[in-house]
């Protein structure tokens, strides 16, 4: 089963980009963040007739998150838990069965943060805090799943082709990378390291000074995953060349294989 996450950055504007790369791509499963769409006015039918199942989290102009799939899409559920006043749509959960198994997919589109400090950076780390939490209830399920999305999270200093531009960056603050250390100490295994732990792994490239051009890039777009579904990883790459295409998403896919 073939895995994969794409901020999308507006639906409706990277339609032709979005269907073109699920087409030379070939995933079995989609997490798309950045939809930038309500539920109602999302463009369903070109994607439903490709064959795809589709289930969205829609909000007008921001944020949203949606789950491609070949196979249905079963045990939906939306917003992440733990603060009944958000209204922000950046969360979405799900059941997809392969052949040999199932795996909870759980689609993210974590806060950017900024600028920082300020109310957007709390907003930022008590997500995470909600998301460690329900990271944890997962990790107790002993069963296969995914958190896949834009994380809005560099990890490491290698994870960005000129760290030191974002030292007082959201993205890259210390209280930001040891909120997602927690996370990540649960037992959670970060796919694409695992097969690309090399430098010059990006995942967003800005619109802005050539970054595409000069692979000044990010690694942002993660997929974490339980022992039970690392167990199952056979490779995970980023495809790269779509952020080189016409009307590009500012990020690139990235995806996994698993044995299910």
């Amino acid at each position: 089963m073939k895995i994969a996450t794409f901020n999308i950055n507006g639906v409706k504007a990277r339609l032709p980009a979005l269907l073109d790369w699920l087409e030379r791509a070939k995933p079995d499963v989609v997490c798309l963040q950045e939809i930038k769409s309500v539920d109602e006015t999302f463009p369903r039918e070109p994607i439903e007739d490709a064959g795809w199942n589709l289930e969205t989290h829609g909000q007008k102009g921001f944020n949203g998150v949606a789950i491609l799939a070949r196979r249905p899409i079963e045990d939906v559920t939306r917003g992440l838990p733990g603060d009944e006043t958000d209204e922000q749509a950046r969360y979405i959960e799900a059941t997809v069965c392969g052949e040999q198994g199932a795996v909870r997919i759980c689609g993210l589109y974590l806060p950017n943060g900024n600028p920082a400090p300020g109310p957007k950076y709390d907003y930022k780390l008590a997500w995470m805090a909600r998301l460690e939490a329900r990271a944890a209830e997962l990790m107790a399920a002993e069963e296969p799943a995914i958190l896949a999305g834009d994380f809005n999270v560099i990890p490491q200093p290698e994870d960005a082709a000129r760290p030191q531009n974002w030292t007082e960056d959201a993205l890259f603050l210390p209280q930001t990378r040891q909120a997602w250390r927690r996370i990540l100490n649960q037992g959670w295994t970060d796919a694409l390291r695992i097969h690309r732990p090399g430098p010059e792994v990006y995942t967003f490239w800005d619109y802005q000074a050539g970054a595409w051009q000069r692979n000044d890039g990010i690694r942002i777009d993660h997929l974490l995953l339980t022992p039970q579904a690392a167990d199952r990883l056979k490779s995970a790459e980023v495809d790269a060349w779509a952020r080189g295409g016409e009307k590009p998403s500012d990020h690139a896919p990235v995806w996994i294989e698993l044995d299910l």
